[in-house]
């Protein structure tokens, strides 16, 4: 038998797999989990950021404002991935939406579900806030998250990024 628990506007957490053993948890990221969300950064990335890691904990991790979120997916009690983004209304005109900033998943975790089950987290989090649209930005050449984008129906929008070199 398959739960599905979605998530308050109050955060409280959502299990949305079978009871029991290797069940996944999402909820609102707290204080204790930042070494596991530093360490599946590190992972992936190669670097360890922990000031930014805690400076991304202070300005999203709060829980006051749903308009920012910082969740978290459990196994067995242990951090395995995360998800962060908030509400903007202010880029360039654009009606309010949800951003998501940052998604990763513990490569031991990979293919079960994990992201999808924090991105639709967020997603509703997001719908609740009042929005009617998700975006997010990626470099066109990280494969792997374009193809979990894709995979969860999201497409090329209408904004184009933009950008230029500060070096001299």
């Amino acid at each position: 038998m398959q739960t599905m628990k979605k998530p308050s506007a109050a955060g409280r957490a959502s299990r949305v797999s079978p009871e029991g053993e290797g069940a996944v948890v999402v909820r609102p990221v707290r204080r204790n989990d930042l070494d596991a969300v530093v360490d599946i950064d590190a992972t992936v990335t190669g670097l360890e950021k922990r000031k930014y890691w805690a400076s991304v904990y202070r300005r999203y991790g709060s829980g006051e404002r749903r308009e920012q979120q910082f969740l978290v997916a459990e196994t067995d009690g242990r951090v395995v991935g995360f998800v962060i983004g908030e509400v903007r209304d202010w880029e360039f005109g654009s009606p309010p939406c949800g951003w998501v900033f940052a998604i990763d998943v513990s490569p031991q975790a990979r293919q079960q579900g994990v992201a999808s089950r924090l991105l639709q987290a967020i997603s509703d989090n997001f719908r609740r806030a009042g929005v009617k649209k998700l975006r997010t930005m990626l470099n066109i050449d990280n494969t792997l998250i374009l193809s979990f984008f894709r995979s969860q129906g999201m497409m090329a929008g209408s904004l184009i990024a933009l950008e230029m070199d500060l070096e001299d």
